[in-house]
């Protein structure tokens, strides 16, 4: 069974960067797409961003478009995530998922869509 282990979260002060990483194993990395999703507390569980199995196209959330980035590298079978401009809003456990796709340039935004979840990462930010 795949299985993925999210790093990277700390405490950060608004302005700063952050960069996430999920490790996959346990699969084939390359037939996966990839996302990121992230739950505050008392709130529901929302995507912030997704790559296709190609690392070729992308999607964001609207709150997090311009200074989130999202990439993957394959001879690491791991996928970032680059957070630039945080924002106390970002406060939250980030978690990574991944979905079979039988076509290199798809993503899925919806978390229905994914397979495996890693257990996640708190990134929280401050004023």
């Amino acid at each position: 069974q795949v299985q993925l282990v999210e790093s990277g979260g700390g405490l950060v002060q608004a302005g700063d960067s952050l960069r996430l990483s999920c490790a996959f194993s346990r699969g084939t990395f390359v037939n996966y797409a990839m996302g990121w999703f992230r739950q505050a507390p008392g709130k529901e569980r929302e995507f912030v961003a997704a790559i296709s199995r190609s690392g070729g196209s992308t999607a964001y959330a609207d709150s997090v478009k311009g200074r989130f980035a999202v990439s993957r590298d394959s001879a690491k079978n791991t996928v970032y995530l680059q957070m630039n401009s945080l924002k106390p809003e970002d406060t939250a456990v980030y978690s990574c998922s991944s979905g079979i796709a039988t076509d290199r340039s798809k993503y899925y935004v919806g978390a229905y869509d994914y397979d495996y979840w890693g257990q996640g990462t708190q990134v929280t930010g401050s004023s």
